[in-house]
């Protein structure tokens, strides 16, 4: 029997079984080490990161061959003012991107693809996306969540040998996951996968679909009912975008990647094969989580990429630009905004690097290490790009396109700020990566006392699982007393003669992760069953983490540096001023983690729900148009005009 459907044809689900389901579709084992989830821990695993892993002497060669390549592209074949000016990516770019393989960087040479590591696809999509950010994130979206991601990992040999040599050189691909009034709460999808014989019957609406409009292959995550010989549950396909009822009914736009080809699919009694599905019924998210443990790590690319920009336009700009007899940049007022941008993009690039080369290698779980660094990156380059613009002055506000036609050069800063601002939205805004990561950092404890806190749970239970959380605990909260931290000597390699003083810095790290460890300890210990609520502790508890990771991989790359490149120093230098604006960033959390207005927030909201302050929005007018706050979503034949647009 089919579960109860709301008004909008969505699954009628409660917030304790919407939680059920994600929770059902999370990786649940930790079968290897894990960085950062021993940070939170309380527990400083140097030796997982430091020496600094390596890429192999023939990956580099063939990722550095295949840059080089690309840059000649780029620098020549991409005009991102005109994609900006008509929003939208000509046919010659990506045909150029076909014929270079950058559809198949991430795809094995087996199949045709360029089997590229994912230091060398990261850092492809940071120089494509400094091109045009509309261009990476097609690239990004076909490659890090569209269908080469899934099959690598959960598809049949079959599959493999149909799909890949495909989406490596001619066919642009998709993920459609969103729907109009689903989000980050999967439970309540509503599109459809009936079985039917040796195929599954779709029908659906999914939205938001970056390349849905000029795909060739989705995956597209669908509801298979429960019944005899099916386990039912969401489940993942691969879908022909050419099928027969596959109806792409608008091109969204939006205030930034004005190139972007993400639509709103609309799938009507689509026949799809038993045999396009990818892994079991009911395995669906897990296979869209697992995809995005590395698939996130594309977005941090392109920030680190925007970083980069950033800079070089700052110190150019800041240089020529003179007020009061000297450059503005040695204006204190200027010069603290630029060394936090070339401070903040060496971090960027450190934590990139490293969780990249730890997925290369495949001996920790990056699951965390992925979702810190897109959190981090999607932050902090939006914040270097405001700075940007406050830099630029009034140039900053105005047009590329304006500044060319006055005589001025055409440099796309208001551009940068409006291109980056989604990031902190795709692929889980900050707000859900906030509880994912925290779920993830908590595990430990919810496995050793969340029976504990379990309304569900029998008295037996509740007293088996105190029984182990008194011994768990017994042994865990010593270690959080003393370390290496405050030993003055540990670390002492950080700190090479002529060199600012690093090992400070870790020292730091060690010190506050067993900090973060015991307030988060006592944070559980406070509301218990409450604590999946208090969701601005733990998003202060996830950004402390961050904070604490990106200090750490900064510190590690920097040495690294100092032993294989030859600006050691300067890689020292901006480590230590990163580390330094980061420990101030961190205590001002550590304060708010229990002074705040958290609850006082709350009253205002209900308040502000209730129409209480009605009255503060009188004297305005609403330039907003008329219609419903969601749109209709009832699956049916298409009513609007198919406006897929296959690049061929």
């Amino acid at each position: 029997m089919s579960a109860p459907l709301d008004k909008n044809r969505h699954p009628k689900v409660s917030e304790r079984e919407a939680r059920q389901v994600a929770e059902a579709a999370r990786e649940q084992d930790w079968r290897k080490p894990s960085f950062a989830k021993e940070l939170f821990l309380g527990r400083f695993r140097l030796d997982l990161i430091h020496p600094h892993p390596m890429p192999a002497d023939e990956d580099s060669q063939r990722g550095e061959e295949f840059l080089a390549k690309l840059r000649d592209f780029c620098e020549t074949g991409i005009d991102g003012a005109l994609i900006e000016r008509e929003a939208q990516i000509p046919d010659a770019v990506i045909d150029g991107l076909k014929d270079l393989g950058a559809l198949g960087m991430k795809i094995d040479t087996k199949y045709g693809g360029l089997g590229l590591t994912q230091v060398y696809y990261n850092k492809a999509l940071a120089m494509v996306g400094s091109a045009n950010p509309a261009v990476g994130a097609l690239l990004s979206a076909h490659q890090s969540i569209g269908v080469p991601q899934p099959l690598k990992l959960f598809g049949t040999p079959e599959q493999k040998e149909t799909f890949l040599p495909r989406l490596a050189r001619t066919d642009i691909s998709a993920f459609l996951l969103t729907e109009p009034d689903v989000g980050s709460d999967p439970a309540r999808l509503a599109t459809m996968a009936v079985p039917d014989g040796d195929s599954y019957i779709l029908d659906g609406v999914k939205l938001w679909t970056t390349n849905g409009v000029v795909a060739d292959l989705l995956v597209v995550m669908a509801r298979v009912p429960k019944s005899e010989g099916h386990k039912g549950g969401i489940t993942a396909f691969v879908v022909e975008a050419a099928s027969e009822g596959v109806t792409v009914e608008n091109r969204n736009a939006f205030m930034g990647l004005r190139g972007l080809e993400n639509g709103v699919t609309r799938f009507h009694q689509v026949r799809v094969p038993a045999a396009n599905r990818i892994g079991p019924e009911g395995a669906g998210l897990k296979i869209a989580l697992t995809t995005l443990n590395t698939g996130r790590l594309s977005l941090p690319a392109m920030c680190a990429g925007a970083g980069k920009w950033c800079l070089k336009i700052a110190r150019e700009w800041s240089a020529a630009r003179e007020q009061w007899g000297k450059p503005v940049a040695r204006h204190e007022a200027v010069g603290t905004k630029i060394s936090f941008i070339a401070a903040t993009t060496f971090a960027l690039e450190a934590v990139l690097d490293l969780a990249s080369q730890m997925a290369d290698e495949d001996r920790n779980d990056i699951r965390i290490e992925a979702a810190l660094a897109k959190l981090y990156a999607s932050e902090m380059a939006w914040l270097m790009a405001d700075e940007l613009v406050q830099i630029r002055g009034g140039r900053g506000f105005e047009t590329a396109d304006s500044l060319a036609a006055r005589g001025e050069r055409a440099v796309p800063a208001e551009q940068i700020l409006r291109d980056l601002r989604i990031n902190r939205i795709f692929e889980g805004s900050t707000e859900i990566m906030h509880l994912l990561i925290a779920r993830e950092a908590v595990d430990a404890h919810l496995a050793v006392a969340g029976d504990i806190i379990d309304p569900d749970k029998s008295l037996s239970d509740k007293a088996k699982a105190g029984a182990n959380a008194a011994a768990f605990y017994a042994r865990w909260l010593p270690k959080l007393v003393a370390g290496p931290g405050q030993l003055p000597r540990t670390y002492s390699e950080f700190h090479p003669a002529g060199h600012p003083d690093l090992s400070g810095h870790l020292r730091y790290v060690e010190r506050t992760a067993r900090k973060l460890a015991r307030s988060t300890f006592y944070g559980m210990s406070r509301w218990q069953g409450r604590m999946e609520t208090k969701q601005g502790f733990l998003g202060r508890v996830v950004d402390i983490g961050a904070e604490l990771f990106a200090m750490s991989a900064a510190c590690v790359r920097a040495e690294m540096l100092r032993t294989t490149e030859a600006h050691g120093r300067a890689s020292y230098q901006l480590a230590d001023v990163f580390c330094r604006q980061s420990r101030i960033r961190v205590e001002e959390l550590f304060n708010r983690l229990w002074s705040n207005t958290d609850d006082l927030d709350r009253k205002v909201v209900e308040g502000v729900l209730s129409g209480a302050y009605t009255w503060l929005e009188q004297g305005i007018v609403d330039p907003s148009g008329d219609g419903p706050w969601i749109a209709d979503a009832t699956p049916g034949p298409a009513r609007r005009e198919n406006v897929h647009r296959p690049i061929r």
